[in-house]
């Protein structure tokens, strides 16, 4: 699973990171949030579920990925 922060809508609310701080971070220089980890396992997917969850302004999303890539 892949997590995708839309910059466009983010307004750097930082709930993301409080729910899920091993995905996301705030960033000190530009004030925006980015994807610092992938939801590799199940533990992290749920936080990353989580973090897409508590997003005020829904600009996390979550990409299935196929497992059998070419």
């Amino acid at each position: 699973m892949r997590v995708v922060v839309d910059t466009s809508l983010c307004e750097a609310h930082g709930e993301c990171v409080a729910v899920a701080p091993e995905l996301f971070d705030l960033g000190d220089d530009d004030g925006a949030v980015h994807v610092v980890g992938e939801a590799s396992d199940e533990a992290l997917r749920e936080k990353a579920r989580g973090a897409e969850r508590v997003c005020p302004v829904g600009a996390i999303r979550l990409v299935m990925q196929d497992v059998l890539q070419s």
